[in-house]
């Protein structure tokens, strides 16, 4: 039962260390640590991307500033508190470890099999891009779920906008990082970094059929 929950949620990614590994937790007598990864898109610019990994999976493996690993793991969700509000947290929660030499063609890989759980919302871009953002839940082990912010494209975005939370659907893409800035107070402004996964390809789960309808629609690079 754990490893078909687990098969719900899967992430591969290539990227170089952009920072030692800081103390995050321990649990159960086990430290874990984060580290964020610089993963290349197809184009010029880079996603930043938060990992989440053990203490056991770095030993014996070189975690200096630049060199290139590959992380299998999850894309998983937490509520923290800032500014006096709860605020979703993502990170990649690492499986394996290990280290990379070549570069890869698809270095940013996930697949989510989830529920929509908030009503999808269509906008456009001021380039006249078509997207909807939608919040899938994705189930694990022990009762838990992660939400995962996500965005469809194009004919994607069109049809995905019709959704209904308890819709069930997978998705594959990639996880994209983009930053925005809040104003805290007249004075002060913060620049913040949010996390999403662009859908480049979606499967929606049709109850009465017992079929699924797939699309496909190239995401932003």
């Amino acid at each position: 039962m754990v490893d078909k929950v687990i098969e719900n949620n899967l992430v591969t990614i290539v990227g170089t260390v952009k920072n030692k590994p800081v103390f995050s937790h321990e649990m159960y007598g086990e430290g874990f640590y984060n580290v964020d990864l610089e993963v290349p898109r197809l184009s010029d610019i880079s996603d930043t991307l938060p990992i989440t990994l053990s203490e056991r999976l770095m030993l014996g493996l070189d975690m200096e500033i630049g060199k290139q690993i590959i992380v299998d793991g999850q894309l998983r969700s937490y509520n923290k508190y800032l500014d006096g509000s709860n605020k979703l947290i993502l990170t990649i929660f690492a499986r394996d470890v290990k280290p990379s030499e070549e570069d890869s063609k698809n270095p940013n890989q996930i697949f989510l099999d989830g529920y929509i759980c908030k009503r999808p919302i269509y906008r456009t871009t001021p380039f006249g891009r078509e997207i909807t953002d939608m919040l899938i839940a994705v189930n694990r082990p022990y009762n838990k779920s992660d939400y995962i912010p996500s965005i469809a494209w194009g004919r994607n975005a069109r049809f995905s906008e019709n959704l209904k939370v308890g819709d069930r659907i997978k998705i594959w893409g990639r996880i994209q990082s983009r930053t925005y800035q809040k104003k805290v107070s007249e004075e002060e402004v913060i620049t913040r970094t949010a996390y999403e996964v662009s859908v480049s390809k979606m499967e929606i789960y049709n109850k009465e059929k017992s079929e699924d309808e797939a699309m496909e629609e190239s995401g932003e690079d």
